[in-house]
């Protein structure tokens, strides 16, 4: 494979990879500490089956979300941001690029504070020791992604398995503390929060995150394996978290696995979840960075972005960005999803369900019914009292649909009278 991962260009079927890469990859990505804390959110505000029911809901449409996106990923052989370019036009699809972006830096920056801040707490290390912890962290974390895919798949392979065993060992653990099955199903919830609450919260946290895994889909050697193991990931990877949080909550009154393992006893354990899970989540998120800022800047030269953002990640965590992070990026995943919306209209409705290759692709500089579109989708999902993520790609898809076949009738109108 080339050392470049193809980030300007489409995958070729030489380059493709099987079920067991795309899934371990993939599901290193969706082990997340913060997809533990929204489990932990819902937790305790549910009857037991309600709560089983809407962790099911929330990761079947995240699941199928992010599958749609991979199936058009594995037969275009294109990314996110690439994919851009035909719905956005060559200088609009660097609005993408600078958000798909900046969200990962984001990312990068509270998953590298989170770590240091963690580990100090842990260990018993002096509190000065966080910054430098900070800084050697948010450098080591991009190696993997420095090297690409194949550095991802390799931590896959080894953390992916041992991360199971670790949750598993806990989930038992707890469920002996509780005091077994029938005492935690009897549990009376403490909380308050509606369904369709708890539903976006479960999609929220991680939608941005699906509608950038086309990053690892795309080497997917059939439409069928980027959509199995897409599902795997986002599905029941991503379900497994947040039942592994709510679990936790409702038995210690801690969502993180790391505190929980701790509670139990498990502090070795404990400390190897933790640099697996941050790791496996950190390097999936840098290269998601570099990939958009190659396209945005139109370089090849993939390693040398992936080192700048995570400098900058690494910076924003130093000079404190961890406290006011989460928030504002809760704000960036509702404007993220309409672009997967757009993603898919523009796939299926303008190109007919196959995209021209893209050196051979003659685009403009802007395509104004892909960008009126994704405005729609964002208006429509900032104003939506229910499920943001979901109107947000339902609206961007019908807007980009109903554009669309309004500038096809207007074409048609100026041939005939031109005629």
């Amino acid at each position: 494979m080339s050392h470049s991962d193809y980030p300007l260009s489409e995958v070729p079927w030489a380059s493709r990879k099987g079920l067991l890469s795309t899934s371990v990859v993939l599901l290193g990505f969706t082990f997340f500490t913060a997809t533990m804390w929204a489990g932990g959110s819902i937790g305790t505000a549910f009857a037991f089956q309600d709560l089983i029911l809407a962790i099911v809901i929330g990761n079947v449409l995240l699941g199928s979300y992010a599958s749609a996106l991979a199936y058009i990923a594995c037969k275009s052989g294109l990314n996110s941001v690439l994919m851009g370019r035909f719905c956005f036009g060559e200088m609009g699809s660097k609005l993408s690029d600078m958000l798909l972006g900046f969200t990962q830096i984001g990312w990068y920056a509270w998953g590298t504070a989170t770590i240091a801040i963690v580990l100090v707490k842990t260990t018993g290390l002096p509190a000065w020791s966080e910054a430098p912890l900070m800084v050697f962290f948010g450098i080591a974390f991009c190696l993997t992604a420095m090297v690409g895919y194949r550095g991802l798949d390799w931590l896959s392979r080894f953390a992916v398995p041992a991360m199971l065993l670790f949750i598993l060992i806990s989930l038992f653990t707890g469920l002996a503390d509780a005091g077994g099955w029938a005492e935690l199903v009897a549990q009376t919830p403490s909380g308050e929060m509606t369904f369709a609450a708890a539903v976006t919260v479960i999609i929220g946290t991680f939608v941005s995150g699906g509608t950038q895994a086309t990053n690892w889909s795309r080497f997917a050697r059939s439409p069928r394996i980027a959509v199995i193991a897409t599902m795997l990931a986002f599905c029941v990877g991503n379900g497994l978290m947040v039942i592994t949080g709510a679990f936790g909550a409702l038995v210690y009154q801690q969502a993180d696995i790391v505190d929980i393992m701790l509670a139990q006893g498990f502090v070795v354990l404990a400390v190897l979840m933790l640099f697996l899970n941050i790791w496996t989540t950190q390097d999936n998120t840098i290269y998601n960075f570099a990939v958009a800022g190659c396209n945005l800047v139109r370089t090849r030269r993939r390693r040398l972005v992936t080192l700048v953002g995570a400098a900058i990640g690494t910076l924003l965590a130093v000079f404190g960005m961890y406290d006011m992070l989460i928030p504002f990026l809760v704000l960036l995943g509702t404007f993220i999803p309409p672009f997967g919306g757009v993603i898919m209209a523009n796939f299926w409705v303008r190109y007919r369900g196959r995209y021209p290759a893209m050196a051979e692709a003659r685009l403009p500089n802007f395509d104004w019914v892909g960008l009126g579109a994704y405005g729609l989708g964002s208006c429509a999902a900032l104003l939506s009292p229910i499920l943001p993520p979901l109107v947000g790609v339902g609206a961007a898809a019908l807007a980009y649909t109903v554009l669309q076949a309004c500038v096809r009738r207007s074409d048609v109108g100026d041939v005939a009278r031109g005629s």
